[in-house]
């Protein structure tokens, strides 16, 4: 294993020199920095991370506890996330909770373990923060929620806006003509579910049409609205794979978009445009957010005692021919 001695030697400095060109401890002239940086070139020299933390106080490393699951949001998002990380000299440590309370159990406490200065959190279904939130207050590690929001007002998060959102996509629907507006939407149990299915019947309040339950679909199928002896002649898909769901079983029965049924989604798609006719949705800033999602994090890294925020982001509609128009 190359050391730091290895290093000082080939440079023809000190240990104490190559410490602090590694860790911009003290400043360095340029020749003397430029020597040693040639020498940790040629001989791959990467430090004791674990020793290098004890000695700063900190590991520059930040956790990013999510469900990775085969989803573009989520991957758009890690990228996101870990772009501004890289920009701020921090590394990312990812860990997968697989969306189950104990899974994400399990991922928190070996962020921990390997001495993360923060937390970025994607809760799982159901009440998996119930779990790993009480732990983390109550050991003030610095944590940020990201996507899936809580009503909590005494920890950082951000995520997109969806009620208002999701209402203005019925409200559209609405002044198309529809009076029968179904929501298909995908995992029960989340927040970002929940709050566009408040967002669907606030629309439907404020088109003067009424709640109807058969008209939401919690199963991520479309055929329930579908196999009605009134069906549902236009529809809002929660999210990009209950889009793909919706669009295969349209297609399976013959159904033209915008015609024999309007459709809006929530989640822009790369493929929006390519389908006949092009796909209305609402596209998440999702880069924003994993932006935003860090530099919270890293605020409160430096200043713990500072007012929880909350940051919600308003997606954008692109407006298409799906929805009839």
């Amino acid at each position: 294993m190359v050391t730091m001695r290895d290093v000082a030697a080939l440079a023809g400095v000190s240990i104490t020199t190559v410490s602090h060109v590694i860790n911009e401890t003290r400043p360095v002239a340029g020749d003397t920095r430029e020597r040693v940086q040639k020498a940790i070139d040629e001989t791959g020299y990467t430090g004791d991370a674990i020793a290098r933390s004890l000695v700063m106080g900190g590991t520059k490393s930040l956790g990013l506890a999510v469900s990775l699951v085969s989803h573009p949001y989520f991957a758009e998002l890690i990228a996101a996330i870990e772009s501004e990380a890289t920009r701020n000299g921090y590394s990312l440590v990812l860990i997968d909770t697989r969306d189950t309370p104990e899974s994400e159990q399990t991922a928190v406490r070996m962020l921990r373990s390997r001495r993360v200065d923060g937390l970025l959190l994607t809760p799982s279904a159901g009440a998996g923060g119930s779990l790993v939130l009480p732990e983390l207050k109550k050991l003030n590690i610095p944590t940020v929620l990201v996507d899936r929001l809580t009503v909590a007002k005494d920890i950082d998060q951000v995520g997109p806006e969806n009620v208002q959102a999701t209402s203005g996509l019925v409200k559209h629907l609405a002044e198309l003509g529809h009076r029968r507006i179904g929501i298909v939407c995908g995992q029960v149990g989340v927040a970002t579910t929940e709050e566009r299915i408040l967002g669907y019947r606030l629309g439907l309040g404020r088109a003067g049409l009424k709640w109807d339950e058969a008209l939401v679909s919690q199963s991520g199928w479309l055929a329930p609205l579908l196999d009605q002896d009134d069906p549902a002649t236009a529809v809002v898909a929660a999210d990009h794979l209950v889009t793909v769901g919706m669009l295969h079983e349209a297609r399976a029965r013959g159904l033209k978009l915008g015609t024999d049924l309007a459709v809006v989604a929530y989640d822009e798609v790369e493929w929006a445009t390519l389908i006949e006719p092009p796909l209305t949705t609402l596209a998440q800033p999702v880069e924003e957010i994993g932006r935003t999602a860090v530099k919270l994090l890293l605020s409160r890294i430096a200043d713990p005692q500072r007012p929880p925020e909350t940051i919600r982001l308003a997606p954008s509609l692109r407006h298409r021919q799906s929805c009839g128009c």
